[in-house]
């Protein structure tokens, strides 16, 4: 083109030498230096939330577990309470059944 006509969406080039070029530059730098660090950050904390997460799970198949263990303890508490009432008529019985068989034994002594 021509010195003094520019193409539509051109922008002047700044004058070769200008202060602002280096420090634009160094900014630039600086910039991508914080994108990187960013993004750095943000994969270490997706990977905390993932840890989080699996961690999570974990415990709540922890206590998922131990209910069932409080019910299936409850349940054998049942068993064994039903099983002391069964057998506590059966040793007075057998309390009872000793006592006759040592009156028998007397008796067959005096027999």
């Amino acid at each position: 083109g021509a010195a003094g006509t520019m193409m539509p969406g051109e922008t002047p080039l700044p004058p070769a030498g200008t202060a602002a070029s280096p420090a634009a530059c160094a900014n630039c730098g600086v910039l991508q230096q914080n994108i990187n660090e960013y993004v750095g950050a943000l994969i270490a904390l997706k990977q905390k939330m993932i840890d989080g997460d699996r961690l999570l799970t974990e415990y709540q198949q922890k206590c998922t577990d131990i209910l069932s263990f409080f019910v299936e303890i409850s349940a054998l508490r049942c068993q064994v309470e039903q099983m002391l009432q069964k057998i506590l008529p059966l040793e007075k019985c057998q309390e009872e059944l000793s006592s006759l068989k040592a009156e028998l034994e007397e008796k067959k002594v005096y027999l």
